[in-house]
């Protein structure tokens, strides 16, 4: 990690480890959160904007929680979050969970240090990639497809789907689940780095194909259905060329 220590925030519930000073490596910091399920997944990712290098998060052993559903939607963003980071070319393990009961007296400074030795080893400092516009764009739409109405709901829903029947006596299985998932992840990611590209100036299919590394096939069935949202409109023709800018979202 060009000879440099990394830098790792690490989130701790304050329910699941109540003492007040641990012994860590002095690139790592800690921030308290009343719940690590209630942490908004854009706050990790704001973390990566800002050059940390990985974030851990330190929550209450399952079936603990004070609100109940926190870890199991904390899992599920976590699963999210590493899904993104691995379609922006970026470690999965660049996020790390871990559970924690005050009453089994984990030590979280061992587990932490431990972590700090293994981000040693990834490829690169996200320091030294803050100002690649690749890296940026991928950034901002990982933030962005977060704020996406279907991301959202599934984050709450994955019990709900794969344990409950609907209304006519079906479920979801888990592989089911996980497929619907992929699915969304990948695309939501791809339709956000379009818009990210597209909000700066207009592009071209063939343009925002080049920049995604998709066919231009593909691109445009993705700025039809981003037209039909009212996302993305029509700019100008350039010669016959058509480009393509995004809208601002309310």
């Amino acid at each position: 990690m060009e000879n440099r220590e990394p830098k790792i925030v690490c989130f701790v519930c304050n329910f699941a480890f109540c003492q007040d000073e641990i012994e860590l490596p002095d690139n790592v910091n800690v921030a308290r959160v009343n719940c690590i399920g209630r942490l908004d997944p854009v706050t990790v990712v704001e973390m990566f904007e800002k050059g940390i290098d990985a974030v851990m998060l330190a929550g209450c052993k399952p079936p603990d929680c004070h609100f109940v559903e926190g870890n199991a939607q904390a899992e599920l963003a976590v699963r999210l979050l590493k899904k993104f980071l691995l379609l922006a070319g970026l470690e999965p393990n660049r996020i790390k969970l871990v559970w924690y009961s005050p009453v089994e007296e984990e030590n979280l400074g061992d587990c932490v240090s431990k972590y700090y030795e293994a981000v040693k080893g990834f490829s690169n400092s996200l320091e030294s990639k803050q100002q690649q516009p690749e890296f940026v764009v991928n950034l901002s739409a990982i933030k962005n497809a977060f704020s996406n109405f279907q991301l959202r709901v599934l984050l709450g829903r994955e019990k709900e789907l794969t344990e409950e029947v609907n209304v006519y006596g079906e479920k979801l299985s888990q592989g089911e689940f996980d497929t619907l998932l992929d699915d969304i992840v990948k695309t939501e990611f791809i339709r956000q780095k379009i818009y990210v590209l597209a909000r700066c100036v207009p592009m071209s299919i063939k343009g925002l194909s080049e920049s995604t590394n998709l066919k231009s096939a593909e691109v445009l069935g993705h700025i039809v259905n981003m037209r039909r949202k009212n996302l993305i409109a029509f700019d100008h023709l350039e010669g016959q060329t058509p480009f393509y800018k995004a809208l601002e979202v309310n």
